[in-house]
């Protein structure tokens, strides 16, 4: 079969079958109701289309079969589906923009102007992305619930509730405007990707966990207090190494934070936010807490004169820095 780039062959080619049913054929197929059909569709963050358009293939309708099935749990009830649909259609979303990116500038690069010959790559790589994809999702999966599970094992949190004691940073680039104004798409594009990887293999190297990433900033929680420490830090450290690039500034606060649907909440995340945004650049600010949690020894922590954040009142916030050795082998911190 030849495909010449038109939208049903590239929807073909990536759905894994063509288009052979309307709304309502695959949900008779399905046995899910319409007005609960529409809801995951638009959870899922498409469109509904009209009733008479053939817009779904057979992997829609058995999508929506095994939807059913999980139902028939005791667990599983239609709000809770809803929202782990709405979770996979903005993760995926995402995902599937970035995977695009990267597949269509590959293609430029190779000068690609065969439309035939890249939907046909495509067809052949979507098997591998799709077993990367589920080997990702498993490992991750698995690091969430060994989370969860140090969570319900701490006495100070309440895993019913979403709630647990936690790290929690932001890294953020200073004069990103600038920045922005300054560069071609492609430059700050290569930026941008720089600072999210170092960020994420700093996150990644001490167990952390990386929130989301805005472009210019990242949010990342750690449970660890000093794990957090080393995050912020090695960031920090890795963008003030290099005069070429613009420095990162870092803000981190320690205490009890709600957790949901993947992202956090709570007086810590507002609070590490504020001092990421009063920190100089190329520093590290912690909170009070996150300073006495701590491991002692390895860090130089300084008082800062009190200031006013916005919503929080008055702040002390602390520089956090590497313990200066002593030159005998020990370190030396200010407290």
């Amino acid at each position: 079969m030849t495909h010449d780039g038109r939208p049903q062959d590239i929807e073909e080619i990536l759905l894994g079958g063509p288009l052979r049913h309307t709304r309502a054929e695959v949900e008779r197929l399905s046995g899910v109701s319409d007005d609960y059909a529409r809801r995951i569709w638009q959870a899922l963050g498409f469109p509904t289309p009209p009733d008479d358009e053939v817009a779904f293939t057979d992997g829609d309708a058995d999508a929506l079969r095994e939807i059913k099935d999980l139902l028939r749990d005791d667990l599983i009830d239609e709000e809770m589906v809803l929202q782990l649909a709405r979770a996979v259609g903005q993760t995926m979303g995402r995902l599937a923009s970035w995977l695009g990116d990267v597949w269509l500038q590959r293609l430029g690069e190779a000068a690609t102007a065969d439309v035939a010959a890249a939907l046909a790559a495509t067809g052949e790589l979507r098997p591998a992305f799709e077993r990367l994809l589920l080997h990702g999702w498993r490992r991750q999966l698995a690091a969430a619930g060994m989370r969860a599970a140090a969570t319900t094992a701490s006495a100070s949190a309440d895993p019913a509730a979403g709630v647990a004691w936690l790290s929690v940073g932001f890294a953020d680039v200073v004069s990103f405007t600038q920045l922005s104004r300054r560069l071609d798409g492609d430059a700050l594009a290569a930026f941008v990707e720089r600072f999210e990887s170092t960020a994420a293999e700093a996150v990644a190297e001490h167990g952390g966990r990386v929130v989301k990433t805005l472009g210019d900033e990242v949010l990342f929680v750690a449970s660890d207090p000093g794990a957090a420490a080393e995050i912020g830090l090695r960031i920090a450290e890795r963008f003030n190494a290099d005069p070429e690039v613009p420095k990162v500034r870092v803000g981190m606060a320690y205490g009890e934070v709600i957790q949901r649907l993947g992202d956090v909440f709570g007086t810590p995340v507002n609070l590490a936010a504020r001092l990421t945004a009063t920190a100089r650049a190329g520093t590290v600010l912690v909170d009070g807490a996150l300073a006495a949690a701590l491991p002692s020894g390895g860090y130089d922590v300084t008082d800062l004169r009190p200031r006013p954040l916005q919503g929080l009142g008055r702040v002390r916030p602390r520089l956090l820095r590497r313990a200066v050795t002593n030159g005998r082998g020990g370190a030396r911190s200010s407290g």
